[in-house]
């Protein structure tokens, strides 16, 4: 039987997600489930809801136990075979709150500021110290444990956990599984999806569609360029960023347009308003998308619950079929957020890059990829930049780092002089408070 700790149980929605499909794998059905969360209510809920698919689709087979705060974590830990990583190191309010507001008084406006951008380096810088207490948790209570990290910044987090720390860790996203279907089906070019192939590797939400082909071996990338044009010419809608990356660069990226807007300097330019509306950037949507869940969470939960009537069919999530294939042996692919261990030619060794990975019996072996196309490669490099000054800054507390991650950010330093970044990087961290004291 195996003991799953869910690190940010509040996450209600994801949590059934990835717990959900675990009490529909055969393999994992009798497991204990550790719940983990500094707010109680959200806990509360996140019980509730699994217990009721507990009963509903496994027959009450899984344990559930909740923890609740920082004195019960290595209780939470104590025995796991899997953590699941899911927090959100000061939410919506003040944090996320605070990572907009204030780099707009500087003029620099976001989309979504969780993965890269000033935004994604302040919730990196947040979230390492409490990472660091989970590592030291899981190497005293459960040194064996596999870390399955969802918490973004992706490439920050897995990339400091896996250097840093003695706990093996993968990171996962949610963009690998969906990139081809989406671009096939935004094309028109559904009678494609069945058989295809296709290689996908790079970073955390700028991975590359390298390859894509039917089920008779045709290369599809000729037809798709050629659509996404086309579309891009004559329409507007939500994936225009990505298709412009087609036509720029020749390859389709694996993560949403409104999040790829921000990891470059190409198309949020306060010289180039027009850009916004050319492109259908959404600024601030992940404040939007906050405000929406919050005052929609009472209905959403009685939506689930459904007078205690819910089920749940399994989901593309990763996370179950990961802990299925080294419980029982039985291999399975994924694409996973690693240490480049030779992996990526020609990106850095202490990069964190997204590449094909097997899972079994013995862990998580990658695969080789070989050499990014230069152009890709140096796309990512961009970002990856500003990672490992974002997990250098964490590590040394030096606030020299945090400047020079901030200035090396391709958005960032597209917008601002170096001297507003430095003063905006103190007023960020002065606005945090108590979440980022250890770099004063």
């Amino acid at each position: 039987m195996a003991k799953i700790t869910f690190m940010g149980a509040g996450s209600t929605v994801f949590a059934r997600n990835v717990l959900g499909d675990c009490m529909c794998s055969p393999a994992l059905r009798d497991s204990e489930i550790a719940l983990y969360d500094i707010d109680g209510q959200r806990l509360e809920d996140s019980q509730v809801i699994l217990s009721a698919i507990n009963r509903n689709v496994n027959q009450g087979r899984a344990k559930i136990k909740t923890y609740l705060g920082e004195e019960n974590r290595k209780e939470a830990l104590r025995g796991a075979d899997f953590v699941v990583n899911a927090i959100q190191v000061g939410g919506y309010d003040p944090c996320t709150i605070t990572d907009f507001e204030i780099p707009k008084k500087y003029g620099l406006r976001q989309t979504i500021a969780d993965s890269l951008g000033i935004g994604g380096i302040m919730r990196g810088l947040r979230t390492i110290p409490v990472l660091e207490g989970f590592a030291r948790d899981m190497e005293e209570v459960c040194p064996e444990a596999w870390f399955l990290n969802y918490t973004n910044p992706m490439g920050i987090l897995s990339g400091y956990m896996e250097r840093y720390t003695g706990v093996k860790t993968v990171g996962l996203c949610h963009s690998v599984q969906v990139c081809s279907k989406t671009l096939l089906e935004e094309l028109g070019m559904e009678d494609k999806l069945e058989g295809r192939t296709e290689t996908i590797a790079g970073i955390n939400h700028m991975a590359w569609l390298l390859k894509i082909q039917d089920k008779e071996g045709n290369d599809l990338y000729p037809e798709i360029r050629k659509r996404a044009a086309e579309k891009n010419a004559k329409e507007k809608h939500n994936d225009m960023v990505r298709f412009e990356y087609i036509r720029r660069l020749g390859y389709y990226c694996t993560e949403s347009s409104e999040h790829n807007a921000e990891y470059n300097p190409f198309f949020i330019k306060n010289k180039y308003p027009e850009l916004i509306d050319q492109y259908n950037i959404p600024l601030d949507e992940y404040p939007r998308r906050c405000i929406q869940q919050i005052q929609d969470w009472g209905e959403e939960k009685e939506k689930i619950l459904n007078n205690g009537e819910i089920t749940h069919e399994r989901s593309r999530e990763y996370a179950s079929y990961i802990m299925e294939a080294m419980v029982t042996n039985e291999p399975y692919k994924i694409g996973g957020n690693v240490i480049n261990t030779g992996l990526i030619d020609n990106l850095p060794a202490d990069a964190c890059v997204e590449v094909p990975c097997l899972i079994d019996g013995s862990g998580v072996t990658p695969c080789h990829v070989g050499r990014l196309p230069v152009q890709l490669a140096a796309m990512n490099m961009t970002n990856i930049n500003t990672q490992l000054l974002t997990i250098e800054a964490a590590r040394t507390r030096k606030r020299e780092a945090i400047y020079q991650a901030a200035m090396l950010d391709p958005h960032t330093a597209a917008e601002l002089s170096m001297d507003d970044i430095v003063k905006m990087c103190d007023e960020l961290i002065e606005a945090h408070g108590d979440y980022m004291k250890m770099y004063r």
